[in-house]
């Protein structure tokens, strides 16, 4: 399986684009790749425009921020690039956390 590396982009040069409690919304349809318990390869954990808030900040292959998001609708963390997010809180800045 080929591993796609976004190019020379090292995001752990700079902060994390987002923080713990921050309210953000998927990008993409994100589906079982294996490594979510409980459900099959395949099945869909996150819907594009699910609502969530971020949990955890790691890291990933040395290049990416990675966010524990908790989508708390459906009951998922998911592990999600900056990319895969879009933020949710308002011009105001007053909806962090839940």
């Amino acid at each position: 399986m080929r591993m796609s590396r976004d190019g020379d982009v090292v995001e752990l040069n700079g902060p994390p684009q987002f923080e713990y409690g921050q309210k953000v919304r998927s990008r993409k349809t994100v589906r079982n790749d294996g490594t979510f318990p409980g459900k099959d390869i395949g099945d869909v954990l996150v819907k594009k425009g699910d609502e969530g808030y971020v949990t955890s900040i790691g890291t990933f292959l040395q290049q990416f921020y990675i966010y524990g998001v908790d989508f708390v609708a459906n009951g998922y963390r998911v592990g999600m690039k900056a990319r895969e997010l879009e933020d949710m809180t308002p011009a105001d800045g007053k909806d962090r956390g839940c």
